[in-house]
């Protein structure tokens, strides 16, 4: 299979199910993102502390991005394409929060924002943080156009926050305090 069809040349893309949009489409904004997103969980993965977070865990979640991906890049209308397998992600609401709860125990109690900084696992994670938030904000948009799946933006809220606390965590396992924003005044 070659990587290049051409198809796209024109400034479109194919959609699950053969329709065709613009590359600035909302749609494929949103998962575009979702992408960078799983990439950023790529590089996570070489940094994150074993004590934290363990790799089949990161893993996972680069899967279930891809699930997520999938469900953007199917219309509404098309959605039945996708079969139980593609429609939603594997890692389970309640066991995410459980995870946030282990995660936020490690660390000390938060008593002002916290800067993205420390350790590279929290750096990677900061950064995978935001990336993941602006994920959010792209698939909110595209709500506004057409009905989506609400497990894409319930899981990428909570993978944010699943993100925040992997990051005090890492910093806390290695024994690296948090920066603090102090405001000047």
């Amino acid at each position: 299979m070659k990587l290049y069809t051409r198809t796209g040349d024109d400034g479109s893309s194919g959609l699950f199910g053969g329709d065709r949009v613009s590359k600035s489409h909302l749609r494929l904004v949103a998962y575009g993102t979702l992408d960078e997103l799983n990439s950023t969980m790529g590089l996570l993965r070489l940094h994150a502390a074993p004590a934290c977070v363990d790799e089949a865990t990161l893993q996972r979640i680069q899967h279930d991005l891809f699930v997520l991906g999938a469900i953007l890049a199917t219309p509404a209308a098309r959605q039945e394409l996708l079969g139980a397998r593609m429609s939603t992600p594997t890692w389970e609401l309640p066991d995410m929060e459980a995870d946030i709860d282990r995660l936020t125990a490690m660390a000390p109690p938060m008593t002002a924002f916290v800067l993205p900084g420390g350790t590279a696992g929290a750096v990677h994670a900061h950064l995978a943080r935001t990336v993941c938030r602006r994920s959010e904000r792209e698939a909110v948009a595209l709500t506004h156009e057409e009905p989506m799946n609400p497990a894409v933006l319930i899981y990428l809220n909570r993978l944010s926050d699943w993100l925040f606390a992997l990051a005090r965590a890492e910093n806390a396992v290695a024994g690296v305090a948090d920066i603090q924003w102090v405001p000047k005044g």
